[in-house]
């Protein structure tokens, strides 16, 4: 049997998310031809332990998809009705304006917390519209 994976390259996959079908392929191998965990793994250049995680939850859950990946929820979200209000009743407000209104009214955040919210909530900005007429006229005008 050749060292190394059973495809050929030679490339670490250290740290590098694996496609489904090279789970399939592992997990296939150790359930069905009785391989143990570790001959998978070494046979397709995966480690073992992930390959042993993979067998647990095709076992358990009958996949070995890998589970949805994400952050947890900002503070600011939890004051989605307030900042909402206040963006409807002044849309022009920069994130830095925002900020002092939400201060004024006793809820501190960062302007980088606040920045990315009107696009996560798909909300248009005056401002950003604005800006947007203003470099149309300037590339109109040959600028």
């Amino acid at each position: 049997m050749a060292e190394g994976p059973e495809d050929g390259s030679e490339k670490s996959r250290r740290g590098r998310a694996v496609g489904m079908a090279l789970r399939s392929r592992g997990v296939a191998a150790v359930l069905e031809e009785g391989m143990s965990t570790r001959a998978a793994a070494a046979r397709f250049g995966l480690s073992a332990p992930s390959v042993s995680r993979w067998v647990k939850r095709f076992r358990e859950r009958g996949h070995a998809r890998p589970d949805a990946r994400g952050g947890s929820l900002s503070r600011v979200e939890a004051e989605r009705n307030r900042i909402v209000r206040i963006l409807e009743a002044r849309p022009e407000l920069s994130s830095r304006a925002l900020g002092e209104a939400l201060a004024a009214e006793g809820v501190r955040f960062a302007d980088r917390t606040l920045r990315g919210f009107p696009k996560r909530h798909r909300m248009e900005r005056r401002r950003r519209l604005a800006v947007r007429r203003q470099r149309k006229r300037w590339k109109a005008s040959g600028g």
